[in-house]
This record gives C-alpha cells, sequence and structure tokens, in this order.
C-alpha cells in the first residue's frame, strides 16, 4: 500500500525536485544546507521517500533553498519524461554527445543585518543588539528569525513552528513566554537568524 498519494506520484515530484536542484547547480549537501537538513535528508526528498514532499510549506522551503518557486517545481514535474530507445543504437564503438552548457549556480543572497530597538526578546537578546540574518535559509525551533510581512513591516521572534496556513513565533510585546499566530498569506519572507551581534 502507497505511504501517501501514490508511490509513482512522490517520485516523479522527488525527480523534479532533483532537476530543479541539477539546472541550479547545486549538490544534494549544498541545497540540504540552504534548506537546513543534511544531504542525506535533501537525499530522501528527491527520493520520494519522505510524505512531507507534497505538503505547501515544505515545497516552499526547498523551492527556495534552489532560488525557484513552487510553480517551477509543478512545472517541471509536468515535463514530459525523455523517450528511451527501444534498442541500442547500431553505431559501432563509444560516442560522445557533449555536455550542455550550464550556468554557475547565482550565489546566495548575503547575510542581512537589523538592530533591535526593545526587549521583547530578552534575554535571548536586548535592545541595541544586531542580528544577522541570512535570506532564504528557514530556522530551526528556538532560533531566532526575521519575518518580513507582507505589508513591509519586519518582525525578529523566536521560531517555535509552522505549517501550511500558520506560524507561529514566540516574543514580541508579550515576551518570549508569548506565542504569537501569524497567517504565512500576511508574510513575505522568513530568515533565520545566524549570528547576534552584542556591542
Amino acid at each position: 500500500m502507497p505511504r501517501f498519494k501514490s508511490d509513482d506520484d512522490a517520485r516523479r515530484l522527488g525527480d523534479a525536485l532533483a532537476a530543479l536542484r541539477r539546472e541550479a547547480g547545486l549538490s544534494q549537501a549544498e541545497a540540504g544546507r540552504r534548506a537546513g537538513m543534511t544531504s542525506q535528508g535533501w537525499g530522501l526528498y528527491e527520493a520520494g521517500k519522505r510524505p512531507g514532499l507534497f505538503r505547501p510549506d515544505v515545497q516552499r522551503r526547498l523551492t527556495n533553498a534552489l532560488g525557484a518557486t513552487v510553480e517551477a517545481l509543478a512545472l517541471v514535474q509536468d515535463r514530459p519524461a525523455p523517450e528511451k530507445p527501444d534498442r541500442p543504437s547500431a553505431e559501432p564503438g563509444v560516442a560522445n554527445r557533449g555536455r550542455a552548457f550550464t550556468a554557475a549556480p547565482s550565489p546566495p543572497l548575503p547575510v542581512r543585518r537589523v538592530q533591535l530597538s526593545n526587549d521583547d526578546l530578552a534575554p535571548w537578546a536586548a535592545s541595541g543588539v544586531v542580528l544577522e540574518y541570512e535570506p532564504g535559509r528557514w530556522p530551526r525551533r528556538d532560533q531566532g528569525c526575521v519575518i518580513e510581512m507582507a505589508d513591509g513591516e519586519t518582525r525578529v521572534r523566536l521560531y517555535d513552528r509552522a505549517d501550511a496556513e500558520i506560524l507561529i513565533v514566540r516574543g514580541g510585546p508579550g515576551g518570549l513566554g508569548a506565542e504569537e499566530r501569524i497567517a504565512r498569506a500576511d508574510t513575505r519572507a522568513v530568515s533565520a537568524v545566524v549570528a547576534r551581534l552584542e556591542r
């Protein structure tokens, strides 16, 4: 019995993810690092062995790591499979058709900085602390994150968890003990804090 949708659907979606990764010129290790996971974890998604691959938030996280979109993943998945010849070539010897040129991968987005102007995240970080964050890198639980809201506001919080519709964080006006629920539709980007620079 298939684990989810169907094993063929999972393999096709995993193959599409692998094709996008190759088009971006990334190894599984580099793609996994950008998504905040190991190369083995990334490989399980490409093999279609992780049921989360069908979740919109997971697809968004994986495609963001590749500098692509969920729509691009769907387009690659819908491409017809290349035809395989019915019989081996009649040409003798070894043939080399050459390699197609692929552009160098685009460098990761530069690390950005934001300075805290309040003590909403104390004692984790107090007013005046400068936080460095990496756009496109998804935070882990209890890691600081910078949330760019659709209306242009920027919020700094501690990441807790998320699903396809809701982002759950801690901090803000209620302090670290206060849980805040933010609709994913109201956010433009969520980025992991990678350093705290205390002065």
